[in-house]
């Protein structure tokens, strides 16, 4: 047997890492350099039931998988013939091929075409998997013609609202000035302050992928007559600050930013700005005044951030999955990324399946597809085997779904007719021991600790809620109770300034509505 090409890959990721990936590594990176292979580390590849995974690339050009591998399996891969090629493909921990892996094969990836795959800051490998290619394309057309390419591939937010990208661009482009003043910027600021539960999707990119985010804020830059810009990430996150750092000074160092990028004659500048743990910094505006270095609280609009954002000036806000899946859009064409999709939700969303999940990880797919599909065929069911009890769409905000309910379709329209949302395409699952009350209560808790404090309706609304739903748990006075806490669930949704006062009702009132069923003998009781 022959040594293999390869390297050895080993996820460098920090949910990798959080389960003994580096300890893993070191207890590879002996034999590897004995066999004369180098040892890489790359991003996670979303499998998350089998991480620390390792790959090894054989002469065949196909990456082996191993997995999950702790540092006690090592030396018995080792003699089994991990290194060697082709490798161990007998051995119980062996997977076969990477991309044949029933959690992986099937994916649409786009935005997540490369984590996994590449180094993280190797720029050879980035250019060598199709880096710079849309950059190069958009800096070839006028800065309309990108925003028109944008448009038309039918690309929306992806931080939660989805709102059409395109649109978002046309208006900063058309603000004042024209040309690119230095003495009156417009910004691109990246929205990474990733907090809502069971989602991990910035994260995964930024520590995966960081180019990708640098090469779209470029190719924002170029088409909206940008000069500055900030990735905002949230404090949590430090192993994806590193990362993105030092992706910008090797952007630096290669010209892909700064002055004349590619030699074209677009300057553009990109810092990392860390959050401080806010959760309402998600929000575009508290965003920007934390950027500001001004308390994170919500702005009123109008004026929209577009017209005047950061510092007063047109500002495009995007969320770090939206901006990062430009590159591939300028590369392949507006028609091939919208040919994917359904109605008006064009492309693919990155899922991240978590809770009470056998396979959690990152599904990205077509927009169209069922939550039953994600949960069940990708996901596997329940980690405890119990039936689904209700499955949460949309992070922390977005409605609990019965298990009754799951055949509605992955996509913003479809999802907001069955009162629920995509948001930013977290799945939470629950078996059927879930107290539904419980969460009720702890999405009221959670805004009235998250809140800003700017409005009365989040601030007490949320307050309020939690007392009466502490007393529904305690059996008190029922049905003026619910009457009270959806009087209070129409004041936020009415009367807030920003998606956390005004969303919270709808997880409360989803679970609430399950917990009457249930209640009622609709639904069997845990």
């Amino acid at each position: 047997m022959t040594p293999p090409v390869g390297p050895v890959y080993v996820p460098a990721d920090s949910s990798a890492r959080s389960i003994g990936a580096d300890d893993m590594a070191d207890a590879l990176a002996a034999s590897a350099a004995q066999a004369g292979i180098r040892l890489a580390r790359n991003g996670s590849r979303g499998l998350f039931w089998l991480e620390p995974l390792v790959e090894v690339r054989a002469a065949d050009g196909l990456r082996y998988a191993f997995g999950p591998v702790t540092p006690d399996d090592v030396p018995a891969l080792v003699t089994a013939g991990l290194l060697t090629d082709p490798p161990a493909v007998d051995h119980p921990l062996a997977l076969g091929p990477t991309e044949q892996l029933p959690g992986l094969q099937g994916q649409q990836r786009v935005t997540f075409a490369r984590v996994g795959v590449i180094e993280p800051t190797s720029a050879e490998d980035y250019l060598a998997h199709g880096g710079l290619v849309g950059l190069r394309r958009a800096l070839s057309m006028t800065p309309a013609d990108v925003v028109a390419e944008v448009t038309a591939s039918g690309l929306r937010g992806r931080g939660g609202a989805g709102f059409p990208t395109g649109i978002k661009w046309r208006t900063v482009l058309e603000a004042a000035p024209a040309v690119p003043d230095p003495a009156q910027p417009k910004f691109v600021c990246i929205n990474a302050d990733e907090g809502d539960s069971g989602t991990f999707a910035d994260r995964m990119l930024m520590e995966g992928d960081p180019f990708s985010t640098l090469e779209g804020m470029a190719i924002t830059a170029y088409a909206v007559g940008a000069t500055e810009g900030y990735v905002y990430v949230r404090s949590e996150y430090p192993d994806s600050v590193a990362t993105l750092r030092r992706a910008i000074e090797i952007a630096y160092a290669h010209g892909w930013l700064g002055e004349r990028v590619l030699g074209s004659d677009l300057r553009f500048d990109v810092s990392v700005r860390v959050g401080a743990g806010a959760y309402i910094c998600g929000e575009e505006t508290s965003m920007l005044s934390s950027l500001e270095g001004r308390r994170g609280e919500v702005r009123a609009k109008p004026p929209l951030p577009a017209l005047e954002g950061l510092f007063g000036r047109p500002t495009v806000v995007n969320n770090l999955l939206s901006v990062a899946t430009v590159p591939a859009i300028l590369a392949g064409g507006a028609e091939a990324y919208a040919a994917l999709g359904v109605e008006r939700s064009r492309g693919t969303q990155v899922f991240q399946l978590a809770g009470n999940i056998a396979r959690g990880g990152i599904v990205e797919t077509a927009f169209g597809i069922s939550v039953t599909d994600l949960v069940q065929t990708w996901g596997g069911g329940t980690a405890s085997g119990r039936p689904i009890g209700a499955v949460q769409v949309g992070g922390p905000l977005g409605a609990y779904l019965g298990a009754d309910s799951l055949d509605v379709p992955m996509d913003y329209e479809a999802l907001a007719a069955a009162g629920g949302m995509v948001g930013h395409g977290g799945i939470v699952v629950f078996d059927d021991s879930v107290d539904l009350l419980a969460q009720a209560r702890f999405a009221m808790e959670f805004c009235s600790a998250e809140s800003c404090g700017k409005c009365t309706p989040c601030r007490i609304g949320s307050t309020r809620g939690v007392e009466v739903i502490d007393a529904l748990r305690a059996g008190l006075d029922r049905e003026a109770n619910l009457a009270l806490l959806e009087d209070l669930c129409t004041v936020m949704t009415d009367g807030s300034l920003c998606a956390m006062g005004g969303l919270t009702p709808m997880p409360v009132r989803s679970a609430v509505a399950r917990w009457k069923q249930q209640a009622a003998g609709a639904v069997e009781p845990p």
